[in-house]
């Protein structure tokens, strides 16, 4: 009886006869609650270091793939300079050898040998 007026007034007893405000099952319950949410942000707390592991490298692979590419436009640079280069040398040569045929042919009507072209 005295337990249903301390009850009914907010007061327990707990498992050693102490008086308590909360009920013995509530208490149990708020520290179950407590475990719970400490291995809860335990996990959030490994998840969130895989996370930041993951963004890192992740990040890593990008720089990478990034230094790659300029790597790859440069390349592709050069050979495009290369093949402009060899293009203009090529030019000069057929510049260069047209005026040789012309200096030919002045000489041989200078001296009447056969032209370039009465050889062939």
């Amino acid at each position: 009886m005295a337990k249903d007026i301390l009850g009914e007034a907010g007061l327990h007893f707990d498992e050693l006869n102490k008086l308590r405000v909360l009920d013995p099952e509530v208490t149990q319950q708020t520290i179950e609650l407590k475990e719970e949410c400490k291995d809860f942000v335990d996990k959030i707390g490994q998840f969130q270091k895989i996370v930041g592991g993951l963004i890192e490298l992740v990040d890593q692979l990008a720089k990478e793939a990034e230094n790659e590419k300029m790597k790859a436009i440069g390349a592709r640079n050069l050979l495009k300079s290369i093949a402009k280069q060899r293009e203009a040398q090529q030019q000069q040569l057929q510049a260069l050898i047209a005026e040789k045929k012309m200096q030919l042919e002045r000489e041989a009507t200078k001296s009447s040998l056969p032209t370039q072209e009465e050889l062939q």
